[in-house]
C-alpha cells in the first residue's frame, strides 16, 4: 500500500479518510461505526483525537483531504483502533486490507536503531502486558455473550417435569378432593405464567427453575372452593 507514513507518540497512525479508502467504504461508515462502538475504543491505545493546536499544526504539516478544512476534531487510527474498524465493517476487503495494512504500514519501521535490551525488555514486558489485557477483554466479551444465550434458554423437558412435579405436590398437598383439583391446577399455572412474564410454564427460564420451584412451594391460593 501506497501511503504517507504519518505518525503519532511514537506509533503509525492512519486518517479516517486512508482507513475508509483502504477499507472499501467511506468516511461517513467508519465514522458511524465508531460512534456506535465508542464505548469499545479507547484514546491513545486505539485513536488520536487532534484539536485546537494539534490538528492546526498537524494540517499544516503535510497535505490533508480539503474536506476536513474546517473540521473542529481530526482521529487517528492505531493498528488497534484498525482492527476493530475493521470488525465493524467485516467485509472480505476490510479484512484483507487490514492484514495489509499490518503488514505493509503499521509494522514497518524505516531507519530506527536498534534497541537496547533494557528496551528489549521493556518493550517484550509492554507486548505482554497489552496481550494479557485484549486476553481479558476476549474473555469479558465471551462471558457476556454466554450470559446473554444462558438468559434466554428456556426449560428442557427433564426440568419442565421438575416444575410440573412441584406443582403437582402442592397441588394434593392443598386439596384432597380430585373434583377441586382442576381449579387449582388452572390458577397455580396461571399464576406461574403471571409471575415469571411467559406465555406457558414450559417457557421459563432455565436459571429461574430454583425460583420457580421455590415459588410454588410457598404458593397459596387465592380461593379454595
Amino acid at each position: 500500500m501506497n501511503l504517507s507514513v504519518i505518525e503519532k507518540s511514537g506509533q503509525r497512525v492512519l486518517t479516517t479518510m486512508q482507513l475508509a479508502e483502504s477499507f472499501g467504504t467511506d468516511s461517513k461508515t467508519i465514522n458511524r461505526n465508531f460512534q456506535r462502538n465508542s464505548e469499545r475504543f479507547i484514546e491513545s491505545k486505539h485513536y488520536f483525537a487532534l484539536t485546537g493546536n494539534d490538528l492546526r499544526e498537524f494540517k499544516g504539516s503535510r497535505q490533508i483531504d480539503p474536506t476536513l478544512k474546517y473540521a473542529s476534531v481530526l482521529y487517528l487510527w492505531t493498528e488497534k483502533g484498525a482492527w476493530l474498524l475493521a470488525k465493524s465493517i467485516n467485509s472480505d476487503q476490510a479484512w484483507d486490507a487490514y492484514e495489509m495494512l499490518v503488514d505493509e504500514y503499521y509494522r514497518m519501521q524505516s531507519q530506527l536503531k536498534p534497541l537496547s535490551e533494557k528496551e528489549q525488555l521493556l518493550a517484550s514486558m509492554r507486548l505482554t502486558i497489552e496481550m494479557a489485557n485484549e486476553v481479558e477483554d476476549v474473555k469479558k466479551e465471551v462471558t457476556e455473550i454466554r450470559s446473554m444465550v444462558e438468559n434466554q434458554i428456556t426449560l428442557d423437558h427433564g426440568e419442565q417435569r421438575r416444575l410440573q412435579i412441584a406443582v403437582s405436590t402442592k397441588v394434593y398437598e392443598l386439596e384432597s378432593n380430585p373434583r377441586l383439583r382442576p381449579k387449582l391446577f388452572q390458577e397455580l399455572y396461571r399464576e406461574i405464567k403471571n409471575r415469571f412474564g411467559v406465555a406457558s410454564y414450559k417457557d421459563v427460564k432455565r436459571q429461574e427453575l430454583q425460583t420457580a420451584i421455590k415459588y410454588v412451594d410457598a404458593w397459596l391460593p387465592r380461593k379454595v372452593s
